[in-house]
């Protein structure tokens, strides 16, 4: 008897977020799909040119949801990250990213937080918040 073979498929898709500085937009996103999988999405984020530390205006709003990032740090984006993930959100990072064939690649056009005020940087959030819920019912639904 012959059995068909069928690809091996990872439990747990891995979402990888990038954006220059892993300062502001990657670090919310990541945040706030860690948050809403549960465990069901594996989370990275990552920036091309990564700051020394992460906006303070971004932990101030995303502390008003209850997720604390202050122990989080920006981290250099790998060829190995990219390489793990099954989707890679861009965020203004550009040509820095590398494009590996196979991975799913979404490019989400948002103000970049550095140097904006919390009610700015807020909004921005939301965004984020709204883009990040309709990626994970995608990723759970298949």
């Amino acid at each position: 008897m012959t059995h068909a073979v069928r690809p091996i498929l990872k439990e747990v898709p891995e979402v990888l977020f990038v954006c220059v500085h892993n300062a502001g937009r990657s670090q919310m996103a990541a945040a706030l799909l860690d948050h809403y999988a549960d465990g069901k999405v594996h989370v990275r984020s990552a920036g091309s040119t990564p700051a020394d530390e992460i906006n303070p205006a971004v932990l101030t709003v995303m502390d008003e949801l209850g997720l604390d990032l202050s122990k989080e740090s920006p981290k250099p984006l790998t060829t190995e990250a990219v390489e793990g993930a099954d989707v890679v959100v861009t965020m203004g990072c550009g040509d820095a990213c590398p494009v590996f064939p196979g991975k799913r690649y979404l490019d989400w056009e948002l103000p970049d937080p550095s140097g904006k005020p919390v009610n700015e940087v807020r909004a921005i959030r939301d965004e984020i918040d709204a883009r990040v819920r309709a990626l994970l019912l995608e990723l759970v639904r298949t």
